[in-house]
């Protein structure tokens, strides 16, 4: 049986009441994993304990750009390098840099991002990154900053087949989300990109402005984005689930090896 990764959702913004049922839907779509991404301390600390209390889930650790409220204290960092060592932590996201006009301020973000990546470095964890609106100061820094050693997954991936090279030119993977459903530009570089090159995510997170409760992406979707991306590679669906679950657990190397041991598991109890 092939098993989805979905590489990057925020389900600990969830009413902890929705999980077990947001679980059941994720399984019977058969995602096998599900990583959650912190965004600050806190958030990290639940992404921690989410991934104690349910089999399928690990965690992110790390500071969003856009919740940095100034550069990142001595304390922060001492705590997100702790949350680094826990053995369900097989990344450290979501980090990056955001140039939106409410966004910090660019220098603290860059100095942040840093930081975040030595941590990932002490701890031999790949980044899974954010650059929105900042595509070229965040690949320079990347490639300052040798990712090409710890692996890396531009996150929520909406960018130009130039972006895409650079990406994979720094040693790192493109992940793909629900806008691969809709936006023909980014069907046109996905069809460009090798499968080799391709992970999966949601970006799960709780969207009450959207009229019903039906419509909230859920890990369950990336069987969406699968679906959509073997319809534009002209591959089967269990071609593209199976590879790009092999490219995650690559790039999560090796502190992806829970994530391992687990879809073995889930793979044994279903045969």
């Amino acid at each position: 049986m092939n098993l989805s990764i979905d590489i990057h959702t925020h389900i600990d913004q969830h009413d902890p009441a929705d999980l077990p049922a947001m679980l059941e839907r994720s399984s019977a779509a058969a995602v096998g994993t599900i990583v959650v991404a912190g965004v600050t301390v806190e958030s990290s600390q639940k992404a921690v304990a989410l991934a104690n209390k349910y089999e399928t889930v690990f965690a992110a650790v790390g500071m969003h750009p856009q919740d940095l409220t100034g550069p990142i204290s001595s304390e922060d960092e001492a705590a997100l390098s702790l949350l680094a060592t826990d053995p369900l932590v097989v990344a450290m996201s979501e980090i990056g840099l955001d140039y939106q006009p409410t966004s910090p301020d660019h220098d603290v973000q860059e100095e942040a991002l840093r930081i975040q990546i030595d941590i990932a470095r002490r701890n031999k964890l790949p980044v899974i990154w954010h650059m929105r609106d900042a595509t070229p100061d965040c690949l320079r820094i990347l490639r300052d900053e040798r990712i090409n050693e710890l692996g890396g997954a531009a996150h929520y991936f909406q960018g130009s087949w130039d972006d895409a090279t650079t990406v994979m030119d720094l040693g790192c993977v493109i992940s793909l989300a629900k806008p691969l459903l809709r936006l023909t530009e980014l069907q046109e570089v996905a069809k460009r990109v090798p499968l080799e090159s391709i992970v999966l995510e949601t970006d799960s997170y709780p969207q009450p402005f959207k009229k019903s409760r039906d419509k909230w992406t859920e890990p369950k979707d990336v069987a969406l984005v699968a679906a959509k991306l073997a319809e534009l590679k002209g591959c089967s669906m269990s071609e593209v689930v199976h590879q790009t679950t092999d490219n995650a657990l690559t790039l999560l190397g090796e502190r992806g090896t829970p994530i391992r041991d687990q879809l073995n598991h889930l793979n044994l109890n279903a045969s």
